[in-house]
């Protein structure tokens, strides 16, 4: 049952993507932020896209992937790939201050420590945060998302009142401002 549960939030997650990428292609200056389950997926729009867009877009999306447009599936921004150079930004920086533990035979660094491995420090996170989006995006592609949607089908796409979390990515995502905010709520079976 787990597996099944999994397997539907994967694929709901690709057709969030896809919605996303679809509405991209369409409109320019909004962003969008998602979250799946495996009865559908929650979809919040920050900007002048209207409701008509949305439904088309979310139904061009999954004919798209149905007919093998992969690709869609993917979002550069995802939490997958967000999470996964954070993870990768900060085990370099704490490697960065170890090696420097290890060069200068201390078991903790003062302030002087600190500022000595600054510089290797910063410049290892910023190849790590360069190198750690396509290991995200791979990670997407084979963990989080399955582009193959089988027998899911949209059952509705109804708008919801914006959410707590959805009013927190507002500010996040710099839209603090943007009054308009639109949430829906995509349903699927299968």
């Amino acid at each position: 049952m787990s597996n099944d549960l999994i397997d539907r939030t994967r694929r709901n997650h690709a057709l969030e993507h896809a919605s996303m990428n679809v509405l991209s292609e369409r409109h320019k200056g909004f962003s969008a932020q998602g979250n799946s389950s495996p009865g559908g997926f929650n979809l919040n729009i920050f900007g002048d896209v209207s409701d008509e867009d949305v439904y088309n877009a979310v139904e061009d999306a999954y004919r798209r992937l149905k007919a093998g447009e992969s690709k869609l599936s993917l979002h550069p921004t995802c939490g997958t790939v967000l999470l996964t150079t954070a993870a990768v930004a900060t085990l370099t920086a704490q490697a960065s201050f170890a090696l420097e533990m290890k060069r200068q035979k201390r078991s903790t660094l003062g302030v002087a420590g600190v500022i000595a491995a600054l510089p290797v420090a910063t410049m290892a996170v910023m190849i790590s945060l360069i190198a750690a989006r396509p290991l995200g995006m791979a990670i997407q592609k084979t963990y989080t998302v399955d582009a193959n949607l089988g027998e899911l089908r949209i059952t509705s796409i109804q708008p919801t009142s914006p959410s707590l979390v959805t009013r927190l990515f507002q500010v996040l995502l710099g839209q603090a401002r943007n009054k308009q905010v639109k949430s829906y709520r995509i349903d699927t079976i299968g």
